[in-house]
């Protein structure tokens, strides 16, 4: 078993503390930027507004992962306001960083006359890239891990950084030696995965995908893994005693479904699609409201 505990903090620049949970964060948005920026420049998108809209959905994303989990933490700010702007952060809930951003994603696009979808295709191998590494921002806070396990993969958590359920003695009666399921290892894993299998079916199967397919696979998945990996936490936001992020899964799940099956019907497959208003900046077609057919169908891709 994992018998380390790692400190929060990387290294002290004077009286400012670089934690480790903020490097995570930098490092997962810099490969979700390369990933991103790939599939931008492969489509043929303007990379001047994925660059400047990259900012917008960080910070929006940024808020809203920090909402959520306050809100589903709130025990351990509602007695200190502060906490919740000032460092050191103890987490970000993946589904209000996804809703977050997605709203900025939708408003900027729509700013700019561009296909939603098109977009949301490039930028869903980004957030499982992001997943992958910032995840790893929990092993350095020593939260997001479950039930005590013999696996070899159990990691050890110090009795400070314990839930209730899984207190030492004399107040607990989990010994100070156990070791837990690593729940931030298990999402990372997932990032991996999905962020290589997304990216190999657009480069496989890019003439029989839907646009905005790609995305919808992406948040099939993470709530098919964040449905399961909810049976393995105690100290989650529960509605009417069932885990939020179950509910939100489970909706998240059949509205991407019925989305997929949607498309098929009304869509033609190819993910080429036009990224915004033609050069002399009439928008999309009324054929085509969210610019997703292909440009092998209509005009040259751009």
């Amino acid at each position: 078993m994992i018998d380390f505990t790692p400190q929060s903090i990387a290294l002290q620049i004077g009286p400012i503390p670089v934690y480790w949970y903020g490097i995570c964060y930098a490092l997962g948005l810099m490969l979700a930027y390369l990933v991103i920026r790939h599939g931008v420049r492969a489509r043929g998108l303007d990379e001047n507004l994925f660059a400047n809209g990259m900012i917008i959905v960080a910070i929006a994303a940024l808020i809203g992962g920090r909402a959520y989990h306050v809100i589903d933490q709130w025990a351990l700010y509602k007695d200190d306001l502060s906490r919740i702007i000032l460092p050191p952060y103890s987490g970000l809930g993946v589904y209000g960083g996804i809703f977050g951003g997605m709203i900025a994603v939708i408003v900027y696009v729509r700013i700019k006359h561009q296909s939603f979808w098109a977009w949301a295709d490039v930028i869903a191998p980004g957030l499982f890239a992001m997943e992958f590494v910032a995840r790893w921002g929990n092993f350095f806070n020593q939260e997001l891990y479950g039930p005590p396990t013999t696996a070899p993969w159990g990691i050890a958590i110090e009795c400070s950084h314990r839930v209730a359920a899984y207190l030492c003695p004399p107040l607990g009666s989990t010994p100070a030696s156990a070791h837990f399921q690593p729940l931030f290892l298990y999402e990372s894993i997932s990032g991996l995965v999905g962020m290589t299998a997304l990216l190999w079916l657009t480069n496989r199967y890019a003439t029989r995908l839907r646009t905005g397919e790609i995305a919808l696979v992406f948040f099939i998945w993470y709530a098919i893994v964040r449905f399961l990996l909810e049976f393995l936490r105690v100290d989650n936001w529960t509605f009417f005693g069932i885990p939020t992020a179950q509910v939100i899964s489970t909706a998240v799940i059949a509205v991407a479904a019925i989305l997929v099956v949607e498309r098929h019907r009304r869509v033609p497959p190819g993910l080429s699609a036009p990224s915004g208003p033609d050069p002399a900046g009439e928008p999309a077609s009324a054929d085509d409201p969210d610019g997703s057919i292909p440009a092998e169908a209509g005009a040259p891709g751009r």
